[in-house]
């Protein structure tokens, strides 16, 4: 009687987490699950099954991975997800799951680059008033509350799902979703006369032009920095290496067929 598949859960709703996905399905044998939170109503196609929705925190995580006997964990979440990392790390190590954590490379500044980095939305917001009066703010939907009392300042917000309330009184809403190229970006920032922009440090190419834009334009940013990883969780860059850590997972013998496919 042949072993069970090996089933993988990958916790997505990154670009990563897709072609993670995708390339896992992919090759015979292997199970592949990815659990997305909800938070966007029309998420793209997905290879293998899906769930929406939360487990309940660690303890429904880790009943989750008992009860459909899941072999490794993937947190392949936003940057900024920290309560769903925190929850993964503490459900894998109470069910003795393998756990990888696959988060892209954070944006770093580089010549002729006027970053001002904080470590909240709330420090984000502090800032503002000594920076510029009209801010494009590309943090996302959620917790736009921080910047609601700043009454004098005029905000383009960006984001792919309407934001959720309260927003500044002076708002401009710009419903878009990357990626975005320098050209777009310089003229979005010339047209609104943006003299500050705001954004977390989600890292990868899809929004990085924005940057450029600015930078060009010698505007400040206002850049928020990603929230600590938990301890003791192995972090990998790229959807190639999380394939490799998988590969070498203790108790996988199932998987010992992955890593990158030849090029």
């Amino acid at each position: 009687m042949s072993p069970p598949s090996p089933h993988v859960l990958i916790l997505g709703g990154t670009t990563e987490a897709r072609r993670l996905a995708a390339d896992l399905v992919s090759r015979p044998g292997v199970r592949v699950t990815t659990s997305l939170a909800g938070r966007v109503r029309r998420p793209g196609p997905l290879a293998g099954d899906v769930r929406t929705g939360g487990f309940g925190g660690a303890e429904g995580l880790a009943a989750w991975l008992r009860e459909r006997r899941v072999d490794a964990l993937v947190d392949a979440t936003h940057p900024f997800a920290a309560r769903i990392t925190a929850n993964a790390a503490h459900a894998a190590a109470a069910t003795g799951t393998p756990v990888v954590l696959l988060r892209r490379p954070g944006w770093r500044a580089g010549p002729g680059d006027d970053w001002h980095p904080v470590d909240s939305l709330p420090e984000a917001a502090a800032l503002l008033p000594g920076l510029g009066d009209r801010v494009f703010l590309t943090t996302g939907r959620l917790g736009l509350a921080a910047f609601a009392h700043l009454s004098g300042l005029h905000f383009l917000v960006r984001s792919v799902e309407p934001p959720d309330p309260p927003l500044p009184p002076d708002t401009r809403l710009l419903r878009d979703r990357g990626p975005f190229t320098v050209a777009d970006e310089t003229a979005l920032l010339r047209e609104h006369r943006v003299d500050v922009l705001v954004t977390k440090d989600s890292g990868g190419a899809a929004t990085a032009a924005k940057l450029t834009a600015a930078r060009d334009l010698g505007l400040p940013v206002v850049v928020v920095r990603r929230p600590p990883l938990p301890d003791g969780v192995p972090v990998v860059p790229d959807v190639p290496t999380a394939l490799e850590r998988l590969a070498r997972l203790d108790g996988l013998d199932g998987l010992d067929g992955l890593g990158p496919r030849p090029r």
